[in-house]
């Protein structure tokens, strides 16, 4: 069985629902996991802002509006009347609790409670679409069975059991829908596992239940080789190693969550990238395969903070990178990218929430200096340094400022830090060397 997870785009409109039914509707059985309608998220993060403020009218006004677009949908998609009033009740139930929700002390739980229904909303509409055109389907509730433990990694053996259960219990079908993105916490409270986790919940979904191949279906046609947001004439990458994946992923490239491929790689199950929009286009396969060496791809990751920690002392204090690194596993802070010299250590987070309290623990032991500002090129690929060019890559770049370079910690990545305001003339410059063969 293949799990297929489609987008916000993929679904954010009658005529885009429409191709995803024609795409699934193959006669295989599958998983669908669907994301919310492209701009939900967006607006549902909005009332619940509101909500914080106690802004009241402003969040029921934006309630009424979206739940107008949802009947304006169903009325264009479901010609069926009883399924037509079958979706506009459950639709109008779910905005009559966002309305009650205006009236509630402000929390956490009630922000992620908010944040659920766009998912929702989109697979029970899926879903009745789906019966009118006569399509054996059925509904399988993510919240009765995706669970993250106490450190927020997908609690497997839970996931699996209850999955197992929804199946049992659930009308045979040819089709299987289900939310992505969310999901149970530890205690049992309605979480979810981020922007772009629905990419997530389907790679573990796929590893439970040993999928033949997992997919993910956006508006672009595979992963790129640079960020065509900044970059004309990039192109599709046709195959992946899961490493290079998640490489790019981690480091800014949005068509994957950055943990997608973590659940399936071990189990060599394949992830292939397709476009809603343009299905009959190959995509970018990854799975455990490798191809030629050298660089393949690169992507872009902003609002990076560079922090400079220096130690006279640090030549003979062989505990003082320890220290460093418990000072940020105190404030429950990553490390993206470090380097090391003998009495220097820089390094690069990107959640900069704690970072007062970060710099006044490490001036205790060291003097500090930080740059906000600052984005992150990965240059990806097989064994990267063997690519016959690569040593050229920094006179390329010889009117850049690099404030950073890290390699060594993969053979599939060299990362460098620039000041944001290089991003998009380094991508440019990068791209047509790499990928164009120009001499610059």
């Amino acid at each position: 069985m293949k799990v297929l997870k489609f987008g916000g785009t993929s679904v954010g409109s009658v005529e885009n629902i429409i191709n995803v039914k024609n795409i699934i509707n193959d006669g295989n059985k599958k998983i669908v996991v669907l994301s919310a309608m492209s701009g939900t998220t967006n607006e549902l993060v909005a009332i619940s802002n509101c909500i914080k403020g106690k802004n009241t009218s402003e969040a029921e006004d934006k309630i009424y509006k979206l739940h107008k677009t949802y009947k304006q949908t169903i009325d264009a998609l479901l010609s069926n009347k009883t399924l037509n009033n079958e979706a506009k009740k459950y639709v109008s139930d779910i905005f009559g609790q966002l309305i009650d929700s205006t009236y509630k002390t402000f929390s956490n739980k009630l922000e992620n409670t908010i944040l659920a229904q766009g998912e929702l909303l989109s697979t029970f509409m899926f879903n009745c679409f789906l019966k009118q055109e006569g399509i054996r389907s059925a509904l399988l509730p993510a919240l009765g069975f995706m669970r993250t433990d106490s450190s927020r990694e997908p609690h497997l053996s839970y996931i699996k059991t209850h999955l197992d259960t929804a199946f049992n219990t659930t009308e045979t079908a040819d089709i299987y829908i289900t939310q992505g993105f969310i999901c149970l916490d530890a205690e049992g409270d309605i979480s979810n596992l981020q922007r772009g986790g629905s990419d997530y919940t389907a790679t573990i979904i796929g590893a439970v239940i040993k999928a033949e191949e997992v997919q993910i279906w956006t508006d672009i046609d595979g992963m790129h080789n640079n960020d065509p947001r900044y970059v004309e004439n990039t192109k599709p990458i046709s195959n992946l190693s899961f490493d290079e994946a998640a490489e790019l992923a981690y480091f800014g490239a949005k068509i994957l969550h950055p943990q997608t491929v973590t659940p399936v790689r071990a189990l060599g199950i394949p992830v292939r990238l397709k476009n809603t929009m343009n299905p009959s286009a190959p995509g970018t396969l990854i799975s455990n395969e490798t191809s030629e060496k050298g660089i393949k791809a690169m992507a872009a990751k902003d609002n990076i903070t560079a922090i400079k920690i220096k130690s006279v002392r640090m030549l003979q204090a062989y505990g003082f990178l320890k220290k460093v690194f418990e000072v940020f596993e105190v404030f429950e802070t990553s490390i993206d990218m470090i380097t090391t010299s003998e009495v220097a250590v820089s390094l690069t987070i990107d959640d900069d929430r704690n970072l007062d309290k970060i710099v006044a623990e490490l001036e205790q032991c060291a003097l500090i200096e930080v740059d906000k500002n600052q984005s992150i090129i990965c240059l990806v690929g097989h064994e990267i340094v063997n690519h016959q060019q690569t040593y050229k890559l920094f006179e390329i770049l010889k009117d850049v400022k690099i404030r950073m370079i890290s390699y060594g910690g993969s053979k599939n990545n060299i990362s460098l830090l620039i000041n944001s305001n290089d991003k998009i003339k380094t991508l440019q410059k990068l791209n047509r060397y790499l990928f164009d063969l120009n001499t610059l």
